[in-house]
């Protein structure tokens, strides 16, 4: 019996992710696992994300990549939004995400075990993503609340990811995480080509002081470096992390017709890039980054 114990203590402490049990945050708004409609946003850029949580589709001729997974419990209404588009989840070969914070790779682990994808991540978010979200500077207090995902590809500033006839950039954009990250993707439609933004917008989460995160020194820098690559950013249409930070559901009800220009609304990108100077300056009581 001393034998056993001695080597469950052991296994325990090789393996103290597995050793916990994974539990996702309840008392969530709503909305985040509301179902709402697939439809096209431009090209083979597809939105297959919930009411609040965005998950998108980049269909390609090698197979399909997935970008954010919602909760964990969202693993079916996805499966059924790529389906209705006429896809099929077992074809997605690639699977990003824009932070790992619960409410994006909550469903992650799951839909890599069914469909084999190779899992890329920016390499500052790598630890967090492995660990279920317990080393996060900020969520970390709240134990492990995604099942764990060991990356097959580690992403840096600019690198391109690519599949069939359709590349994506990644543009390492912390401060909401370490490694928080937007993508940029051209696709084109029967008429012209987009160069879309998928923007992970840097709100800040903490109360905490910047100066007062040891686990995460470099978080004003991070923040004031983000919003002056964002504020730079050249492209014809943005979507974002959030529905509500892009005003999906103003801009497009259910079951309208496909417009990608619906999505083309720069004044409200800058508008809302301006909001977050303000709460930046506000946090640290300096001017513009």
């Amino acid at each position: 019996m001393q034998t056993g114990i001695v080597l469950l203590f052991l296994f325990i402490a090789e393996h103290p992710v597995s050793a916990q049990r994974v539990k996702e945050p309840e008392n969530v708004p709503a909305d985040w696992s509301a179902p709402y409609p697939p439809f096209r946003i431009a090209g083979n850029l597809y939105y297959v994300g919930t009411h609040e949580l965005t998950c998108y589709l980049v269909a390609t001729d090698k197979g399909n990549i997935l970008i954010n997974t919602g909760l964990a419990g969202s693993l079916p209404l996805i499966k059924n939004s790529i389906e209705r588009l006429g896809f099929r989840l077992k074809d997605t070969k690639i699977l990003l995400t824009s932070q790992v914070h619960y409410d994006h790779v909550g469903a992650m682990a799951a839909i890599k075990q069914l469909t084999g994808a190779r899992m890329m991540v920016n390499a500052k978010d790598a630890p967090v993503l492995a660990d279920g979200g317990r080393s996060d500077y900020e969520l970390g207090g709240l134990g492990v609340q995604f099942k764990p995902v060991q990356a097959d590809r580690l992403l840096y500033d600019e690198d391109t990811i690519a599949l069939g006839n359709t590349c994506l950039i990644l543009l390492h954009h912390p401060g909401h995480t370490k490694g928080s990250s937007s993508f940029l993707v051209t696709t084109k439609d029967e008429k012209r080509s987009y160069r879309v933004l998928i923007a992970n917008i840097p709100t800040i989460i903490t109360r905490r002081p910047f100066d007062a995160i040891p686990a995460y020194p470099d978080i004003a820098r991070d923040y004031a470096y983000t919003l002056e690559s964002l504020k730079h950013l050249s492209f014809d249409l943005w979507v974002a992390a959030h529905a509500s930070q892009f005003k999906l559901t103003e801009k497009r009800m259910p079951g309208s017709p496909y417009d990608p220009l619906v999505f083309a609304d720069r004044k409200a990108y800058d508008t809302l890039i301006h909001d977050l100077y303000g709460a930046y300056r506000e946090k640290t009581g300096q001017k513009d980054p």
